[in-house]
């Protein structure tokens, strides 16, 4: 990795909006998450199955 200038760049936080893109494309591909714990409200999803 290079150093690059955080001024310069309109895709802060990014070092290009390349890597942005490919950011964004690992949210949308789901390689990303948050993540979550149920409450017992909120029993997972798996529980639910039938419904």
């Amino acid at each position: 990795m290079k150093p690059f200038a955080a001024e310069q760049t309109k895709a802060m936080p990014f070092c290009s909006s390349r890597c942005c893109q490919v950011d964004l494309g690992r949210w949308f591909n789901e390689e990303y998450g948050l993540p979550y714990e149920p409450t017992e409200e909120e029993p997972l999803l798996e529980e639910n199955s039938e419904l």
